[in-house]
């Protein structure tokens, strides 16, 4: 499995050139180190790394607006690389791409992230805009 942790500067860009204005939902998957291997040597779980990213960034994700709209428990990809199993899955939902841009310049967010950088293995982070559910696929 390659490993992506973070966005490219050209993925970024993309990313900021898609309308900034209105709602939209962040699907986040996540496979998380066994062990989480910091700067300074510390080391730790990757499940207890990605917790204090959590509990640091989680303030700053709610006051701009930002909420968990789904999570699930990951059990078998039934279409796709068998080898793409996720020990985090869920939808946060911001009030704007904006809200999100602002997120991630936040100081206090960005020193929250040396967790994240050590717990993840790998992980998607695919944009997307919510509209109305219904009764059929699609």
């Amino acid at each position: 499995m390659e490993t992506y942790v973070d966005p490219d500067r050209e993925r970024f860009r993309l990313f900021k050139d898609l309308p900034r204005e209105g709602k939209i939902h962040m699907l986040n998957l996540v496979r998380l180190k066994d062990t989480a291997v910091y700067d300074d040597g510390v080391m730790i779980t990757g499940q207890e790394a990605y917790a204090a990213y959590a509990r640091e960034s989680g303030p700053i994700f709610q006051a701009l607006g930002g909420k968990i709209v789904w999570s699930g428990d990951f059990q078998l990809t039934l279409t796709g690389p068998a080898d793409e199993a996720w020990d985090l899955c869920f939808i946060a939902e911001y009030p704007s791409a904006e809200a999100f841009i602002g997120m991630i310049r936040n100081p206090d967010y960005q020193k929250a992230v040396r967790h994240r950088t050590a717990a993840v293995r790998t992980s998607r982070l695919i944009r997307l805009s919510p509209r109305q559910t219904g009764a059929t696929f699609g």
